[in-house]
């Protein structure tokens, strides 16, 4: 089935109490701020001056007066101006980066969505005064999810802002009844929100157990949400009759797109399969219970993140739905997200609103339905032989890919309490661990850091990239690493570089970076028209290429959240800094880097800059 081109515009426009105010449209920067600062940026990179010279030479080259990126310029302009019209043939209300940037970072990407694109988060257990066990568990998540869903699509939600302003709230119309559908060469996401979010019916969610998957109609007679009571007699039902095993199904959307792809054409000339399908994608959402017990922080983060490592629960995923709420026999729980419509923010609110909303006493549980309900209805795949080999194929290559995967994870002996008496950014300080950790396990020039900064200050704003290493990041790392350097003046760089930290943050938060507009002046190459020498350029590539993934959201509910690493020779760092007592990291990476290694340099950083900043303390007291 080929992709519609209209298919971005076939989500319902929701609306919010109060009402959102208009947003200014992603910007275009002048071509000299960004050469500007992209020069900035390489310099802390550099090997040598001559490779930095040589590349601020290409710069030049590419932004003179005539100079193909002054045409790439006029025409960047040109698209915006149609796109503010409605004249360029996207949605409206899109900006010149939007249909770029799906395709250019998600939907044309070919490699598996699992552990490349996905991402996850661990709660907390349940609270003491509710029941630990799996049905309770799935049909309290399920009902809170539900909650969340109708105040939603009833505009009662109010809009997400933050101490800079009000933010986009686009990306919430592909959070429900939604799902991502393979496609070559790119996939798109379809939505089924129109009707229900008109008429306000509660729909269904599909559950996955053993492989097997099942639909509860999670509306009563008088289209009212199933109470948790009803919800935990639907999960149960399933629970007892879940003696064997299906087919891994659901392995097969954790292959590469084209594959899978493939196989879901060939799944859907099956009219039971396709209606199983239809099924899946116009579900609110999937949950996911899992045979496994996972204990360890590790097992626990690695269940949720790509289904573990034995093997028993790769199936029992459906990977392209947005929303997949896991639950395992221990009680525990978590959430695996699909990235390529919805940034982690929005999912953040809703599962922070959901698993706290758990914890109050005063949780809206509803009430018994007055009429007796069908009991969950199983779906069954009716598979080819050509079916069969391609599940084998696929568990193969998921095995690889898990199997490739390494992953660390630490909480430091303080958190943001501490490190404000000091006077300091957490956030800043974050970073600045991560690259004192990196350059102490690789001691060369730094490397392209990326930390994600949301743009949903403007319409339809997605992320920029924080380019987090600067020439004063630089001297900082090095003065930590040159025992000649005195505590005075470590302290002083360290200061300096979290405040161009900061600064890097608010400019790349206001769309004003260099890499989406770098991606966008690429991508207004005419065919047969030559690459600027500056795409291909050492020092540019080495700024670009993310050997450092970074990123920090927070929730007193999540001790556990990740992704993964983002080029075959970095690493995948999740943060949280919110605590007060300590700061969680989770770094992922591929085996054969020393992710142990990195993670125990962090705790050693976290403990040296604490110590260094605590020195002042005491010298301080000293003097006095």
């Amino acid at each position: 089935m080929p992709r519609p081109s209209n298919w971005k515009s076939l989500a319902p426009q929701l609306s919010f109490h109060p009402p959102e105010p208009p947003l200014p449209r992603l910007p275009v920067l002048p071509l000299e701020e960004t050469i500007t600062k992209l020069k900035r940026s390489l310099h802390p990179l550099r090997a040598n001056e001559e490779q930095y010279i040589t590349a601020c030479k290409k710069l030049d080259e590419f932004s003179r007066p005539g100079g193909v990126g002054r045409m790439l310029q006029q025409r960047l302009e040109e698209r915006e101006r149609l796109g503010a019209l409605g004249e360029d043939g996207g949605e409206a209300g899109g900006h010149w980066l939007e249909r770029w940037w799906d395709d250019g970072a998600y939907m044309a990407y070919r490699d598996s969505i699992v552990v490349n694109v996905s991402y996850y988060y661990g709660f907390t257990p349940q609270p003491a005064h509710l029941p630990s066990h799996p049905a309770y568990c799935a049909a309290s998540l399920t009902r809170g999810a539900l909650l969340f869903r109708r105040a939603l699509y009833a505009g009662k939600l109010a809009p997400d802002s933050v101490k800079e302003g009000p933010l986009c709230m686009d990306a919430y119309r592909w959070m429900f009844d939604c799902c991502r559908v393979p496609g070559v060469p790119a996939d798109w996401a379809v939505s089924y929100a129109q009707d229900l979010a008109v008429q306000g019916k509660p729909g269904h969610v599909i559950v996955i157990r053993r492989n097997r998957f099942w639909k509860i109609e999670v509306g009563d007679v008088n289209e009212e949400i199933l109470s948790t009571s009803d919800l935990e007699r639907q999960f149960q039902h399933i629970y007892t009759h879940m003696t064997a095993d299906g087919p891994a199904v659901g392995i097969l959307g954790g292959n590469d797109r084209d594959t899978w792809s493939s196989d879901y054409e060939r799944l859907s000339l099956s009219p039971s399969n396709a209606s199983l399908l239809h099924a899946l994608q116009s579900a609110a959402f999937v949950v996911c219970l899992d045979t496994e017990r996972p204990e360890s922080i590790i097992d626990f983060s690695r269940a949720c993140w790509h289904a573990g490592t034995s093997g028993v629960s790769w199936g029992n995923r459906w990977y392209d739905k947005p929303l997949q709420w896991i639950v395992f026999d221990n009680g525990r729980a978590g959430f695996m997200g699909e990235h390529s419509v919805m940034d982690g923010t929005p999912t953040v609110r809703l599962c922070d609103a959901v698993v706290r909303g758990l914890q109050r006493p005063d949780f809206d549980n509803g009430s018994v339905s007055p009429t007796p309900l069908p009991n969950p209805e199983e779906l069954e795949w009716h598979l080819t032989s050509a079916d069969h080999s391609a599940i084998l194929s696929a568990t193969e290559s998921f095995s690889t890919l898990i199997h490739s995967q390494a992953m660390s994870y630490h909480c430091t002996s303080y958190g943001k309490a501490e490190i404000k008496k000091f006077s300091v950014s957490p956030d800043s300080w974050a970073q600045m661990l991560i690259q004192l950790a990196h350059a102490r396990v690789f001691p060369s020039p730094p490397v392209g850091t990326y930390e994600a900064a949301t743009t949903r200050r403007f319409e339809r704003g997605r992320t920029e990239t924080i380019r987090t290493v600067s020439e004063e990041t630089r001297l900082w790392v090095e003065s930590m690493l040159d025992p000649a350097v005195g505590d005075e003046e470590k302290r002083k760089r360290f200061r300096e570089a979290c405040a161009r930290h900061i600064a890097l943050a608010r400019e790349a938060g206001a769309a004003r970076g260099v890499d989406r507009h770098m991606f966008g002046l690429k991508h207004l190459l005419r065919e047969n028209e030559p690459m600027p020498e500056i795409y291909t350029d050492p020092l540019y590539q080495r700024g670009s290429t993310w050997v450092l993934s970074t990123s920090a959201i927070f929730s007193e509910h999540f001790p556990s959240y990740g992704w993964g690493e983002v080029v075959r020779e970095g690493f995948g760092v999740a943060y949280m800094t919110g605590y007060d007592d300590r700061i969680q990291f989770t770094i992922t990476s591929r085996k054969e880097m020393p992710n142990a290694r990195f993670c125990e340099e962090i705790e050693k950083a976290a403990e040296e800059v604490k110590d260094l900043f605590e020195r002042e303390k005491q010298d301080g007291k000293a003097k006095l």
